[in-house]
């Protein structure tokens, strides 16, 4: 009977390898992550299936913390992509719920089965993968999606994991195992059961994190597609004007060709020309820089906000959706701001160059004097509040995107945001 113990144990120790392998990110490709766990975590297995045969149950069972535990966390800790609140929640929630699985698995065989390992084995043989096939049908997508989406807020999740962990590990085998401690099994038994309630409510709140970053993800993306639309629309009315007035100017300049005036005629198409870039908005040379910043320049204007702008690009194929998408969220985010102050203290400033070597790109605009952002962060609060939040995000994403990066800050009553992005990042080596 003791051979269908250390098949059980064994058997555990593969599958909290495959469930952790399931929820967590690898920095490494999928043939690197096998060798390196295999070998790793195959000497960890050796040992511990040593120690079992050696020493029994019931002294691993105080020691495997040790052993095991921590070994382990810190051979995922190299292989994983993310080293934060993350990467402990991931593998704090694997091995409670495998401990869980085999806490339960061994009081039901002590009781039900007579302490004859057979109950104990049958379980875990039947409850791991039925564990891992929830995990892989309903579990592992949206969790991939939450630990993508939601890069922070996780280490206090992570706390509460491990802390089930320790207990479950303390209160079963400390200072001897559970089933000699008869009067603290009622306990024992509710901390069983309130573990996977607690576990729920956690995936659930995160769960609620994601959709609620995906919720205003889409809204971004519609505010975007309607500012496009606007401009387009807008555009157009331009263009129906020009035609308009097109039929007069061409009969004042066939009047002055008629008459000999080629100087005045030439001096008066330099007059239509810069009525026309006026109409049209011509900012730069990219059409698509150029067309978000139409459609925000209107809306200052509308506003009172006085706009200053030094944009230094020419006709270069430049990555123009991320650059679109930047841009518009933070000229966003300064009507937001500026909306809160009076008309005379609304102020904005852009600045992009591009020295084919960086494209450097900075706003600046008045927001309240108590505003405060440090330098580095990106501020929590939603628009409604603060003028400055949610569209950060995907200015940051986007910088970050091209292999560049953002950084924002308020400073004496205004509120900055600076982005670098290197050229090497979509021409290649300059």
């Amino acid at each position: 009977m003791l051979l269908l113990r250390d098949l059980s144990v064994l058997w555990s120790l593969l599958h909290i390898l495959v469930l952790f392998m399931m929820l967590y990110r690898t920095r490494y490709s999928r043939k690197k992550t096998i060798l390196l766990t295999g070998i790793s975590m195959g000497f960890l297995i050796l040992l511990n299936m040593t120690g079992l045969v050696l020493y029994g149950a019931e002294v691993m069972g105080k020691v495997f913390i040790l052993t095991c535990t921590l070994p382990s966390l810190l051979v995922f800790w190299f292989i994983s992509k993310d080293r934060n609140g993350r990467f402990f929640f991931t593998f704090c929630l694997a091995d409670t719920v495998a401990l869980w699985v085999i806490t339960v698995t061994k009081l039901a065989d002590y009781y039900f089965g007579g302490g004859q390992y057979i109950i104990m084995f049958i379980g875990r043989l039947v409850m791991f993968p039925l564990l891992e096939y929830v995990a892989v049908r309903y579990i592992r997508k949206p969790y991939m999606e939450l630990q993508e989406a939601v890069p922070n807020g996780w280490e206090i999740f992570a706390g509460m994991t491990a802390l089930y962990y320790i207990l479950l590990a303390i209160m079963g085998n400390f200072p001897v195992m559970i089933t000699n401690r008869q009067q603290e099994l009622p306990a024992f038994l509710l901390v069983l059961v309130l573990m996977p309630m607690t576990y729920a409510t956690i995936l659930t709140s995160l769960y609620r994190q994601l959709l609620l970053y995906q919720r205003k993800q889409a809204e971004r993306l519609l505010q975007e597609q309607k500012n496009t639309l606007e401009t387009q629309l807008e555009s157009q009315r331009s263009i129906r004007r020009m035609k308009h007035d097109m039929k007069g100017h061409t009969i004042t300049l066939a009047g002055l060709l008629a008459a000999g005036q080629i100087r005045e005629a030439q001096t008066y198409l330099i007059g239509v020309q810069e009525e026309m870039d006026t109409l049209l908005g011509q900012y730069c040379a990219n059409p698509y820089i150029n067309a978000v910043f139409v459609h925000y320049a209107r809306k200052f204007e509308e506003m009172g906000a006085a706009c200053s702008t030094d944009i230094q690009i020419g006709e270069e194929a430049l990555p123009h959706m991320e650059l679109c998408q930047i841009l518009s969220n933070e000229l966003e985010n300064a009507c937001d701001a500026m909306r809160q102050l009076d008309a005379g203290m609304r102020e904005v400033s852009v600045q992009i160059k591009y020295n084919k070597v960086y494209l450097l790109m900075r706003i600046k605009n008045r927001c309240r004097s108590d505003l405060y952002v440090e330098r580095g962060t990106i501020p929590s609060t939603d628009k409604q509040e603060r003028g400055h939040g949610f569209g950060l995000i995907t200015i940051k994403e986007a910088a970050e995107k091209l292999g560049g990066n953002m950084v924002c800050y308020a400073e004496h009553g205004s509120f900055v945001m600076e982005v670098m992005i290197p050229c090497k990042s979509f021409w290649g080596e300059c």
